[in-house]
């Protein structure tokens, strides 16, 4: 960053000297004799308004140019040496205070000098004086650094020992801080107004203006619609607006900031980082031809490891784009998870999970309170095809008449599973005989107490009714 000398802090009234050629330049005679018109109308006195002998228009009141330089100058006595009022009587009155009075406005004009800050080349903000300049961009860096770390840079830096120690378990470091464009500050006349406290210049550079946007939520809303209303993205929306999340309720009536920050320059920081960190452990599977299909066990509990990296990591105005591995040591290996998953098949025990017991259909009424009593099962019904099939392997211990049920069968998957099949119109198992999951158990029908075509089915597990929409694949 340029430093330039001290500015002066003097400010001082500047007045323009170049009066538009417009302004009449020849000066209407004035008399003090008698008014042409006095015995028929009654005269005007106005004004003629020069400047250091330049014409500057008409008025009726002198007190109006009067007032403007009390409000533009400290010093009105000195000033009014410079101002004439030359007076003459006319009818009609040809005087234009306001007209006049603009005119004055234009060229008095409270001016002072100031410290303008350069960003590449041109000036941003202006505040009263160079330190205050510097303060500005000192606070503008102390936002992402804070000022003890600067100062350890400054020393290293300094110093003729250039390498640099491995950093300790968690600690970190800057390599490097720097501004995303020149900087420089030049003395500037610019009127008060423009002037910007410490606190503000800070503000402006960081956002690109001092006053954030709001946008009450309307009925109706969804962040989809704000954003492309606004000419913003989703995540801009959400990044400024850190309360809110893509699928959160937004409530009508709330505020939320759409001022995205467009910085006038940005703030760099290179740093590295230590940290320990945990090596997941990886999961290992072994089938087993001996074990029963359905079941596993642990063999070896896996265990996380450690490491010890290092990041490079670069951050603009707070906001990490780059983050790179330097350096990584492996502190302690993580130890694998070995499971054991069985694969033996025994044809008259269930696996362990239940397959879609009709070819198609739907859920015609769940498991539950159902006029005035309690549904046991699941209801399926208009299936493509009306063949009942099997859930899971077991053996047949029920086939047959099952009062309200109508032509039922229970199959045991000895497994601790049992699953029933109610209201089918044919059989086509027996009891004792032994069913693998997927095969043809029956078909279809509307007996027993049944008001059409569907299949009841019932899951139990270890002799308890379950919901069967929660076993089901």
């Amino acid at each position: 960053m340029l430093f330039l000398n001290k500015i002066s802090q003097t400010k001082k009234l500047l007045i323009k000297t170049t009066i538009a050629t417009t302004m009449a330049s020849s000066l209407i005679a004035f008399s003090n004799g008698p008014v042409a018109f006095a015995d028929t109308f009654k005269s005007t006195k106005d004004y003629e308004v020069y400047l250091d002998g330049t014409y500057i228009g008409n008025v009726v009141d002198k007190a109006v140019v009067n007032k403007i330089i009390a409000e533009k100058v400290d010093n009105t006595n000195n000033i009014s040496k410079q101002v004439q009022y030359i007076p003459y009587q006319v009818f009609p009155s040809t005087a234009n205070d306001q007209e006049t009075g603009q005119t004055m406005k234009s060229i008095f004009q409270l001016q002072t000098e100031a410290a303008a800050i350069i960003i590449d080349g041109k000036p941003i903000v202006y505040v009263d004086n160079q330190k205050t300049a510097e303060e500005v961009m000192n606070r503008l860096i102390h936002q992402y650094v804070p000022e003890e770390q600067l100062a350890e840079l400054k020393a290293r830096k300094d110093s003729s020992n250039s390498s640099l120690p491995a950093l300790k378990e968690n600690e970190s470091r800057l390599l490097d801080v720097r501004l995303s464009k020149d900087v420089s500050f030049s003395v500037e006349t610019i009127v008060p107004e423009k002037i910007m406290t410490a606190e503000e210049a800070v503000t402006f550079l960081q956002k690109g203006t001092l006053e954030e946007k709001d946008y009450v939520i309307q009925k109706g809303d969804v962040l989809e619609t704000i954003a492309q209303n606004h000419n913003l993205k989703i995540a801009e929306i959400l990044a400024i607006n850190p309360s809110l999340t893509e699928d959160a309720l937004l409530k009508i009536g709330r505020k939320i900031n759409i001022t995205v920050p467009k910085p006038f320059i940005e703030v760099i920081v290179d740093k590295e980082v230590n940290k320990k960190e945990k090596i997941p452990y990886q999961n290992k599977v072994v089938e087993d031809t001996s074990l029963l299909k359905g079941k596993t066990k642990v063999k070896q509990e896996g265990k996380s490891g450690s490491r010890s990296v290092t990041y490079k990591i670069s951050e603009q105005n707070g906001v990490t784009v780059q983050k790179v591995e330097s350096n990584v040591t492996t502190l302690e290996q993580p130890v694998d998870q070995i499971v054991i998953k069985g694969t033996k098949v025994i044809p008259s025990r269930g696996e362990g999970s239940f397959a879609w017991p009709t070819v198609g259909g739907y859920i015609s009424s769940k498991q539950g309170p159902r006029w005035g009593r309690m549904h046991k099962g699941i209801d399926i019904a208009r299936p493509s095809d009306r063949t009942i099939k099997a859930a899971d392997n077991g053996v047949v211990v029920s086939a047959g008449w099952g009062g309200g049920y109508g032509n039922k069968i229970v199959i045991d998957h000895r497994n601790g599973y049992r699953t029933l099949y109610g209201h089918m119109s044919s059989l086509k198992v027996k009891v004792g005989q032994t069913v693998s999951k997927g095969s043809a158990i029956g078909i279809m029908g509307a007996t027993g107490d049944a008001t059409g075509v569907h299949l009841h089915f019932e899951v139990y597990k270890n002799g308890s009714l379950v919901n069967p929409l929660s076993y089901l694949r």
